[in-house]
């Protein structure tokens, strides 16, 4: 059991995560992010298959065929795509499950989520490519994903990759900005009409 390592390594991983939701305007989900790891369904599976230079729900699903805490993760973190898969329409054409549009907000902690994993395990040798060159190799995200979700975290990894972190968080920080004023409109704006209608 790699216990205090694997805390040290949580720990750190979020810290970075929150460090780069507050540069965006994600105060909430910067202060909760990645909570669930701290429970005992995730944590002893993290300490005992530690490993220090990747997820240890790797290592678990090596073993075991799935990840139990894994499982338990992706069902309690919205910023994780496979938490917005659900059953498609009785009738309709393709796949029985399919990713749900993501909201904005979780898009950017997704993207802000990779950006620390690269850190983390990359160390030294991580650069403002790093994130979109991992997900090129995820083939099942492409396939699963929302399209528009998917379209928005790509844009969001080439441009760190092209451009650099600091104009990337600006434009991501205009991103947040501008859904969060359409969701309070949504919510407390009122219909103009004439009146007597």
């Amino acid at each position: 059991m790699h216990i205090k390592e694997h805390f040290q390594t949580i720990t750190y991983h979020r810290r970075l995560v929150r460090q780069s939701c507050f540069r965006v305007g994600l105060y909430w989900q910067g202060l909760t992010h990645d909570l669930s790891k701290y429970s005992l369904t995730e944590f002893l599976v993290g300490a005992k298959y530690f490993q220090g230079d990747c997820s240890p729900n790797n290592a678990e699903k090596e073993e075991k065929g799935y990840s139990s805490s894994w499982l338990h993760h992706k069902g309690r973190n919205k910023h994780h795509f496979e938490y917005w898969i659900d059953y498609s329409m009785p009738g309709s054409k393709g796949p029985l499950l399919i990713g749900m549009k993501m909201p904005l907000r979780y898009v950017v902690e997704m993207f802000m989520d990779r950006i620390a994993a690269c850190k983390v395990y990359q160390k030294e040798d991580y650069t403002d490519a790093s994130p979109w060159l991992y997900h090129q190799k995820s083939k099942r995200v492409q396939a699963v994903m929302h399209p528009e979700s998917l379209a928005l975290l790509n844009h969001l990894l080439q441009m760190l990759a092209e451009e650099g972190e600091k104009k990337t968080f600006a434009y991501a920080k205009q991103l947040v900005q501008k859904d969060r004023i359409s969701r309070w409109k949504k919510c407390f704006g009122k219909k103009q009409g004439k009146r007597g209608e």
